[in-house]
């Protein structure tokens, strides 16, 4: 049967996230708002913040929860995890307050599913005690994020890897201990048999960040980008710092992505919520044309619309996790990218309609509305361009379908009242109707 409900216990710690994340998480925002914030372990000031609020989290044993129970973490399923990530996704400190910051989590589960023991203890458990950050180094300036046009590469060389090559967006690159390279290790081999991760750590000679990328609502005159764009030049890293086997390079990508999606989406969910929140306050709050807003029937449109398209990407994502719970490996693969597809629009529209309700506040830095706005863009791109997901839900999509010979559609009605009267015509005959 169907159950939308959540028991009690786990009731319980929503609650206590909720008003956390509101009372302690929230006011970082806005005290160290730039993007590599966060996860800029030398600032001494965030950090004598930060650790206080991490305990806290640990003595309520909500420290990186996504972890499976052989990593130290409570093993809770997607479902949770995602009513979890619902509330972390309304502030961007959140994240690292909790222990789940991308790209580290991703980063951990490939470390902990490939790595050596020597790698984990030296890269593994700093990252999960929050010590350190990492980078994930895949996209690349000429490809983007299709590994099949990727052209970094890495030659054996004796008992090492030689790394050669420009990566692009290789986020938190200069704050990372160490970076995860997806490189080109078989020229020759099959498009997805091309590629191996390496572990590079980031002080290895030849690693040399060109220039790190401002984006929308950063400034490059204050150095406030965090994208790497980085070139390996003849990097060297012994045999072993290979996760996984030579040409595994795409499957160990894909284990990283699946699960994270579905977070990414949910902390999008909490993020719109609180975009409404702010439409309905300021429709309770503002007078217009002698009338308070939530009176314009305009307003009441943009205010409905909004919820109803944040219920329906809630429950979405909240169905897709519970496929990822229950059924085969796999299964949720189209679930997954229509996810993908629709956090971006639903964020796009929520948005939008909470700067355009706040006036010319909502365009000054003085609300976060302008600092959303400004990473509509990034999530339509980030994972992969929507229109690659899309295309997944099409091809899953059609796999349950075949096509017709015939010269019209099965649906045609002449045809299926023929078929409609044959199947009856004895029915018919006797009621005078053939």
């Amino acid at each position: 049967m169907w159950d939308f409900s959540t028991d009690p216990e786990f009731q319980a710690k929503l609650d206590w996230m909720t008003q956390f994340v509101r009372d302690e998480c929230e006011p970082l925002d806005v005290l160290f708002p730039h993007g590599g914030d966060p996860y800029d372990v030398h600032n001494v000031a965030s950090r004598a913040i930060l650790r206080p609020l991490q305990a806290r989290v640990k003595e309520q044993g909500l420290w990186a929860c996504h972890l499976g129970l052989d990593l130290g973490g409570p093993g809770y399923g997607q479902l949770k995890l995602g009513l979890m990530n619902e509330i972390i996704g309304r502030s961007y400190w959140a994240p690292t307050v909790f222990g789940t910051a991308a790209p580290d989590t991703g980063n951990a589960e490939i470390l902990a599913m490939f790595g050596t023991a020597e790698q984990k203890e030296r890269y593994l458990q700093p990252l999960l005690d929050g010590e350190i950050v990492s980078c994930f180094s895949m996209t690349e300036p000429q490809a983007g994020a299709d590994p099949k046009e990727f052209t970094c590469r890495a030659r054996r060389e004796g008992d090492e890897w030689v790394i050669e090559g420009e990566k692009w967006f290789s986020s938190n690159a200069r704050y990372a201990e160490f970076l995860i390279v997806m490189a080109v290790t078989d020229p020759d081999a099959s498009p997805h048999r091309r590629m191996s991760m390496l572990i590079v750590p980031a002080d290895a000679d030849g690693v040399e960040i060109l220039r790190n990328v401002s984006v929308l609502g950063e400034r490059d005159d204050l150095d406030e980008g965090i994208h790497g764009y980085i070139r390996y030049n003849r990097v060297r890293v012994p045999l072993d710092a290979m996760l996984g086997g030579p040409g595994d390079g795409f499957a160990v990508a894909q284990a990283r992505l699946g699960g994270g999606r579905v977070h990414h989406a949910m902390r999008t969910v909490g993020l719109c919520q609180r975009a409404l929140d702010m439409m309905a306050e300021r429709a309770l709050s503002r007078r217009t044309q002698g009338e308070p807003l939530y009176k314009k029937q305009s307003v009441q449109q943009m205010l409905a619309d909004s919820k109803i398209q944040l219920v329906q990407l809630r429950l979405l994502v909240l169905h897709t996790a519970w496929i990822i719970d229950t059924q085969p490996n796999g299964t949720a693969r189209s679930s997954i990218a229509m996810c993908k597809v629709q956090m971006a629009r639903v964020m796009h529209d929520i948005v939008e309609r909470a700067v355009h309700l706040h006036g010319s506040l909502g365009v000054t830095l003085e609300t976060p509305l302008a600092g959303w706005w400004a990473s509509v863009p990034q999530l339509a791109l980030a994972d992969g361009p929507t229109e690659v997901h899309q295309g997944t839900v099409a091809k899953e999509l059609l796999k349950a379908y075949t096509g017709t010979d015939d010269p019209f559609p099965t649906e045609h009605i002449p045809e299926r009242l023929a078929a409609a009267r044959d199947k009856h015509s004895v029915v018919l005959a006797a009621h005078g109707l053939t």
